[in-house]
Formats: C-alpha cells, structure tokens, sequence
C-alpha cells in the first residue's frame, strides 16, 4: 500500500480505551489473566462494556501464552473476529485492528498483550537472527550481543561515543521518575552510566531493558463510534510498515536502513512532516534502536545521533522530548506495549508531572529485530 492509499485512512480510526496493570514481578498471575486485567481496565477507561466489543487482537509471549484461543475465553466472548499476532509490539496489532475495522469484519477491537516473562524466569537466550546458524556460532544468543555491534558500527563510522550515548540512558531514566508505572524511578547521573558494568562492551547495563511481568491494552473503533465514548478520542492520523525478511543478507543490515522506508510513507500518509511532532516514543529494548530511528526517521543526519541527543534536547522541556514515559529501559519492558499508551495519554493530557505542553501530536516507531519496522502517527 503506497503513501496515497495509507493518507485514505487518516482519522478514520481512533483509540478510545487504555488499560495498563502495574509493572514488575506478579508470580500468582499468569500472562493471560494480566492481558484480562487490562482489558478490564481500558474497558472501564473507554466508558463501555464487554459486549460492546466484537474483535480481539492478541500477541503472544514466550512459554505460548497470549493466544487468542487462550485469551478469549477468558474474556467470556464470542466475538465477530479474533487473531493473533506475532511480535505485535502495539503498532503492528494497532494497525491490524484498524484494517479490520476498515474490511468490516469488526466495529471495536481490543488489541492485548500480557506476559509473565520475569516471575517464568525467561532469559531472552535465543539466537535473535531469522537464521541462527549465522550468529549461534559466534554467541549471539541474545540481542544484546548484535545490539552492541550495531553501536560498535555506528562509533567506527561517525565518531559516537559513549559519554554521548549517556544521553539516552539518563534522560528515560529522569523520565521514568516522574511515572507512577515505571519499574525503575531511581535517577542517574552521566557518570554513574560511564562507570556502570557492561553487558556486551560498548553497552552498558543502562543500555539494556529489563525484563517485566505486565498487560497492556488498547480499543480502537471508528472515528464515528468514537465520539461518543467516555474519554476524547485519540485519532489515526497515519501508519505504514515495511518488511526485510533477508535480513543478513541486506546490505549494512546491523544498520536497519530499511526503517528509512517507513519513514517514506509515514509522513505523507498522515499529512505532516517529522518537525510536526511534539511527542516521539521509540521502541528501545537497548538504547541503539532510538539513535538508529532518529536518523532514519530524519529527526537528524544520518550518523549525527549521536550530537543530537545532547544538551536536553530528547528530555522534557526540550525540543524533541523522546519516550517521556521511560521507554524499554526504564519504565518496563513489555515489547512496547506502553508506548502508545504514553503517548495516548500525553495526547489527552493526563501524563502529569511529565506532560509536554500543548502535545497534539506524537508518533511510535517499532521494530521486530532486523525484520520489520512500523510507525504510528496519533492526533489529539
């Protein structure tokens, strides 16, 4: 679908409930029933009830929770449409939802996520690639490792340095502080970043997500549904995706630059340019996606992430103020799924102590490892 087809759907869709549990370490809950507690509680947000909503959107965890064959029953429904969704991170399963609702299969869908990942004692040591005889051979058996060179690229390219890199590690930290979900309220200082411990040199410990029990969910429906539920809606001003299956085959792939043709489409389908945004989240289970997505998004020059993230400018009050809720690194892991949320939240107004000013205007961009990119643009 090319960038006149995506501008077609603009503001036909609109989030009009969130639901988010606590974040952290929930042993007697299973990842199924923290999805239910969410959905219980952005049914309560949106002003509706179970019936209301005839489409389901799921994604699963590891240990094969988070089916919607798991899921649905517990929610008491038989709804019109149901799916499951791999890696949804939020964007994939938000722009699912809205093709379904825009095909007719449903009028409100649900889209969930819930895991216990921390109290099931996952450690995240699979080979990240597609293929893992290509990095099992060589200990990559957790995105850390191929993270860290992706930044060890980036430094040998454009002069990046650590002490550069603090930026982003403080600042979601400093964010985080302000959020009453965030795992990690705690602030840091440059310093204390420099001397933390590696994890995979160049990357520190701050550099790398945490992993968290929690559920997380959304409802969308049309913009005419929309206008009479409970809270303003928040609308679809654009999303577009793009795909890279070769993986290590693509040329510079440690890079990702096929996220530069998400940006492509992004924009235009919703009308705008990058200097529109008020608010940016970037998917960040290590700090390397949010300096690789500023520059392919164009937020900066390519390999001047690194300058760019100095002197406040991705902190509140700045110019760009970059995952206000904490991100991946400090608020909670659970693949992105709080960062539309935020955003949700930033738009309505009701982020508090850490509200930007006047935000009308935020976007999302996620990624699934090096295979795919998604990025949503929402108005208020």
């Amino acid at each position: 679908m090319g960038a006149a087809e995506l501008a077609a759907l603009r503001d036909k869709f609109a989030i009009v409930g969130l639901g988010t549990t606590p974040q952290g370490s929930f042993p007697e809950k299973t990842g199924n029933e923290l999805a239910v507690d969410a959905f219980k509680l952005a049914l309560a947000d949106a002003g509706i009830t179970k019936d209301e909503v005839d489409g389901i959107i799921t994604c699963p965890s590891f240990g094969h929770q988070g089916l919607d064959s798991q899921i649905v029953p517990l929610l008491g429904l038989n709804p019109s449409y149901s799916a499951n969704l791999d890696y949804g991170t939020c964007n994939f399963s938000l722009h699912l939802a809205a093709m379904a609702i825009n095909a007719g299969f449903a009028n409100t869908v649900a889209i969930m996520y819930g895991t216990n990942q921390k109290s099931s004692g996952n450690r995240f040591n699979q080979a990240p690639a597609e293929d893992p005889a290509i990095t099992a051979p060589y200990g990559l058996f957790n995105i850390a490792g191929t993270a860290s060179m992706a930044l060890r690229r980036h430094m040998h390219e454009y002069g990046t340095t650590e002490e550069q890199m603090a930026a982003i590690a403080v600042t979601f930290r400093q964010h985080a502080s302000l959020n009453p979900l965030a795992v990690f309220k705690k602030t840091i200082t440059k310093e204390e970043y420099l001397e933390s411990r590696y994890i995979v040199k160049p990357l520190h410990v701050y550099d790398m997500c945490v992993i968290t029990d929690g559920g997380s969910c959304m409802i969308v429906t049309s913009a005419d549904r929309a206008r009479s539920m409970a809270k303003p809606p928040v609308y679809l001003m654009g999303m577009a995706e793009q795909f890279a299956p070769r993986e290590t085959q693509n040329d510079q792939f440690l890079m990702r630059p096929f996220i530069q043709k998400v940006a492509e489409k992004i924009y235009p389908a919703a009308g705008i340019t990058n200097a529109d945004i008020d608010a940016l989240y970037i998917q960040d289970p290590t700090s390397v996606w949010p300096l690789q997505m500023l520059e392919w998004y164009g937020f900066c020059g390519i390999g001047e992430g690194g300058s760019f993230i100095q002197d406040g400018r991705i902190g509140l009050g700045g110019e760009l103020p970059l995952n206000t809720n904490g991100g991946q690194l400090s608020e909670s892991y659970m693949w992105g799924w709080l960062h539309i949320p935020e955003a949700v939240r930033q738009l309505r107004g009701e982020a508090g102590p850490r509200q930007v000013p006047n935000a009308e205007i935020a976007q999302y961009c996620s990624t699934g490892g090096w295979t795919r990119a998604a990025s949503t643009i929402l108005r208020r």
